[in-house]
């Protein structure tokens, strides 16, 4: 059976066509640039990169595209082939603690939450509204970035705010990237060979988030309201005072949305040191750039702090720190130095098996703590499409 799993942002669709039960991937692309007249996509298949270019108005016409770059490749004959379509949507808020069908009612409070994804919604609905367009009758379900977090004690998603922010306005902890801390725990249920365990997982990327899992379940985790919370991103700040942004906006004249937007798009890793990207960061920071050299240290500052807070949480019962995502699999020197400063917890790094994992050298996954480490360290790679089409397919399959 052929199942598609959906990433729409708001410029950008990723897509990967998946044959289940076999997980196997067909055919992948990401077409970007969407309403720019620049738009462009490149699909990937039997290890073939095929790069196309075409004004795209809407997301209408990039589905267009995707549809037939499956057809056009031959990795479906038809598209009745298609028997499912996995979308990952960003808030589910409250409601929804797990992946569900897609109804008129589901679109509705996919629209009714942009209040609390003004940023990714917009784009997560029109990708859904325009594959239903086309696709009638082919079932869809809504995988939330928020879903997996949804079990986490009221003490730890609260704010110490007036309390009827939360009651009327939902303002709460609700956290993100709950696909990949899902697809983590799972596979680490399958190694470990055990549901109930206690986890660490770190995925750290452009995005970055770390979560606690206490008995095979998200205890708590770094991101808050929104994805802007947590650790220092990219382009994100992170936590912050919260005052900053009224001062800020008095001694600028810049609106409360303009500083939000520097607060997003702005700060983190390019705020500090002039570049987005750890990469170009650490290529800074080797040729002696202080501000470069400034914000890795920021950076792994925050993450090592908050593992130590998550195993203070987990009171020390800790069956495995995972790293994950871009940084997460390939950092070989960013995990070195977090590592480190773990080490008044009796973490301890084998520095050559940490050289020898990243997803472009032979081996991408592993144990990179010493054998005398009081807890082992991990890498493996996240896989959010896998998860959103196992998803799809387990809903989809029990109908």
């Amino acid at each position: 059976m052929k199942f598609l799993c959906v990433n729409a942002g708001s410029s950008s669709l990723k897509f990967q066509l998946f044959d289940m039960p076999e997980e196997k991937v067909l055919i992948s692309g990401y077409i970007e640039k969407i309403g720019m007249e620049d738009s462009f996509w490149n699909t990937k298949i039997n290890g073939q990169k095929i790069r196309g270019e075409k004004y795209l108005k809407n997301h209408n016409e990039a589905v267009e595209v995707l549809l037939n770059e499956l057809l056009d490749n031959k990795a479906v004959n038809s598209l009745d082939e298609i028997k499912g379509v996995g979308h990952r949507v960003l808030h589910g808020g409250e409601k929804y603690a797990d992946s569900v069908l897609i109804t008129d009612d589901v679109i509705q409070d996919i629209k009714d939450l942009t209040k609390l994804g003004p940023l990714h919604h917009p784009g997560n609905l029109a990708g859904i509204e325009a594959l239903r367009e086309v696709l009638p009758k082919v079932p869809m379900v809504a995988v939330y970035d928020t879903a997996f977090h949804q079990t986490m004690p009221k003490e730890n998603y609260i704010y110490p705010v007036p309390y009827e922010w939360y009651l009327k306005y939902g303002v709460r902890k609700y956290g993100f990237h709950g696909t990949s801390h899902k697809y983590i725990t799972t596979v680490m249920k399958e190694k470990l060979e055990r549901d109930d365990l206690n986890l660490i997982i770190c995925h750290i990327g452009s995005g970055a988030s770390i979560s606690a899992i206490k008995n095979g379940k998200c205890f708590d985790t770094t991101m808050g309201l929104t994805p802007l919370d947590g650790l220092m991103m990219g382009t994100r700040c992170g936590a912050i005072d919260p005052s900053i942004l009224e001062y800020v906006c008095k001694e600028s004249g810049e609106s409360i949305s303009d500083i939000t937007n520097s607060l997003n798009k702005k700060s983190g890793l390019l705020g500090v040191a002039g570049f987005s990207d750890s990469r170009d960061v650490e290529n800074a920071a080797a040729s002696g750039d202080e501000r470069a050299i400034l914000a890795l240290n920021m950076y792994n500052n925050r993450i090592a702090n908050y593992i130590a807070q998550y195993y203070i949480e987990l009171e020390g019962n800790v069956d495995a720190i995972v790293f994950t995502a871009g940084v997460g699999e390939n950092g070989i020197e960013a995990r070195e130095s977090i590592l480190n400063q773990l080490a008044p917890l009796g973490i301890k790094v084998d520095k050559k098996a940490n050289s020898l994992i990243a997803s472009y050298k032979d081996k991408q996954e592993g144990i990179i703590s010493s054998k005398d480490s009081k807890i082992p360290v991990w890498v493996v790679p996240t896989n959010e499409e896998l998860m959103i089409v196992k998803d799809a397919y387990s809903i989809i399959t029990k109908q």
